[in-house]
């Protein structure tokens, strides 16, 4: 028996070692973890159950048979974070740098079952050379069956990607498919074809950090949710993410216990509004004095920054924001923040979390560019997001609501549950200067007309009263008292119930 046991410990240490120290050293040297010290720092003390420590890959070509580490180059198990079950997987860049082989994705593909069957999160850390060369088309066929749960999994558990290394040709499609995206700066990087096959196809020169990295990712291409500045912050802030998010769509959201009162009141909001109808403000300080402790988790801060998206809690319940910003582009929506708010919408309404939306909205941005690039279709993607969604939803319109961004923006006549606006907003066709123009286009050239026709077009129409006599408004409300409103009425939905229609899959406009 001793026997056994020592050679049981030999070969755990094996795996531990990974690729052996020379190679944990240049790791280290390189500003990055190992694959366990990822995982040691991401769930809690003790709670690693490691899953096939001892699963070896089963290629004999090109030497590789004389070239076995146990494990294969990916960690994976079950653990908890903050006490909740979570299953994960971490690729170990100093076996074959990581590489995927038919063993590396059976391992992982075992612990995604696992975690669809019991309904708890997964979260893949990932630091990868790609696909395993030696193993040829056994190697993408274990992408394939790594993407397959990808999509199965989808509404289903919520999964999350941490790009913690290179994550290079068909290992990008994994993480694309997850719910959300984080990197870190420097040391991580994503795309399908590297610089050198750039520099031989569109004779561009490009370095792997412009053509793909963190600050490329989560401000340009709009791929990747958030960039930090090590692996450690990383680790640290999905944990804090994590607390957010339910662990599967069977099972509601966290609730996490708050001493900051529903019913409190903010002065300071009544004044948030700038009296001048073209001067911005900024929409997340509303979000920060409305929500429980200021605590608000924004997603891709540095992409499309005119809608603003980002968990946060209401009376310790989990929910979603979704919010204009008159910072940026005047608030108008375009083809990438329609985007990136029709997906966000799409999540929480998987995973019944109720959305909260704050409209400041002039319309969708004009212009060649936009029209060009489909607009049209892409601006679509958000009204149909919030028109499915069967969460609670509340909004309030704190200024402006013009045109069809109006309808998008999660209005009463996409199913809104209670819709509410500040005693200035501006819910219309379009603003009064233009307004007028088009109706009374023959006294264009008389400037008194024109401004007494627009003094009068925002008398009857640059406020929330006529929507809110059609009902489509339920109420206007005091800004200072918004959290308290919007606490109530999500109180009032908890137990909303409310079912599409039959049907295989909808088709949203893709």
């Amino acid at each position: 028996m001793q026997e056994i046991l020592k050679e049981l410990e030999r070969r755990r240490e094996a795996a531990r070692m990974g690729g052996g120290q020379r190679r944990i050293d240049a790791q280290h040297k390189r500003g990055k973890l190992t694959a366990r010290e990822r995982l040691e720092i991401l769930l809690d003390p003790d709670s690693f159950e490691e899953y096939d420590m001892f699963v070896e890959h089963r290629s004999t070509d090109f030497g590789m048979a004389d070239q076995k580490v146990p494990g294969d180059g990916v960690v994976t198990g079950h653990g908890t974070i903050n006490g909740r079950l979570v299953f994960v997987f971490s690729q170990d860049f100093t076996v074959f740098g990581g590489s995927l082989s038919e063993a590396h994705a059976e391992k992982i593909c075992k612990i995604m079952d696992q975690a669809m069957k019991v309904g708890a999160p997964v979260i893949g850390l990932n630091d990868s050379g790609g696909a395993r060369i030696q193993e040829g088309v056994a190697s993408l066929g274990g992408y394939a069956e790594v993407f397959q749960r990808n999509v199965l999994a989808s509404g289903v558990i919520p999964q999350l990607s941490l790009i913690m290394g290179p994550c290079a040709g068909g290992a990008v499609y994994s993480p694309a498919m997850t719910d959300f995206i984080f990197m870190v700066k420097d040391t991580s990087y994503m795309f399908v074809t590297g610089p050198d096959v750039v520099k031989t196809v569109t004779h561009e020169t490009v370095t792997h950090e412009q053509l793909g990295g963190a600050l490329t990712h989560t401000g340009k291409s709009g791929v990747a949710d958030l960039a930090f500045e090590n692996d450690v912050e990383t680790l640290l802030q999905t944990r804090r993410f994590f607390d957010f998010l339910p662990a599967s769509n069977r099972e509601r959201p966290p609730v996490r216990e708050t001493a900051d009162p529903v019913d409190r009141i903010e002065p300071s909001l009544d004044t948030l509004v700038p009296p001048n109808p073209n001067k911005p403000y900024d929409i997340k300080e509303l979000i920060t004095k409305v929500v429980d402790d200021g605590d608000f988790f924004e997603l891709q801060p540095t992409y499309a920054g005119n809608i603003v998206i980002g968990f946060a809690r209401m009376a310790g319940s989990t929910v979603g924001i979704v919010a204009n910003q008159p910072m940026v582009l005047a608030g108008c929506l375009d083809i990438d923040s329609a985007r990136k708010g029709a997906r966000f919408v799409r999540f929480c309404d998987c995973f019944d979390i109720p959305i909260i939306t704050f409209v400041d909205v002039p319309g969708f941005l004009p212009g060649t560019g936009q029209e060009y690039g489909g607009i049209i279709k892409h601006g679509a993607k958000l009204l149909y997001a919030f028109a499915e969604a069967t969460v609670p939803k509340v909004t309030c319109i704190t200024r402006k609501a013009y045109g069809g961004a109006y309808d998008v923006m999660s209005s009463k006549h996409l199913r809104g549950d209670v819709n509410y606006a500040w005693p200035q907003a501006e819910i219309a066709v379009m603003g009064p200067k233009g307004a007028v123009e088009i109706i009374f286009r023959e006294d264009i050239g008389d400037r008194k007309k024109i401004e007494a026709r627009t003094e009068e077009y925002a008398r009857l129409f640059a406020n929330p009263f006529v929507a809110s006599g059609r009902g489509y408004i339920d109420d206007v409300i005091r800004p200072r008292s918004t959290r308290r409103r919007i606490c109530r009425a999500l109180a009032m939905l908890r137990e909303k119930k409310l079912a599409n229609p039959w049907k295989k899959h909808d088709n949203i406009p893709l």
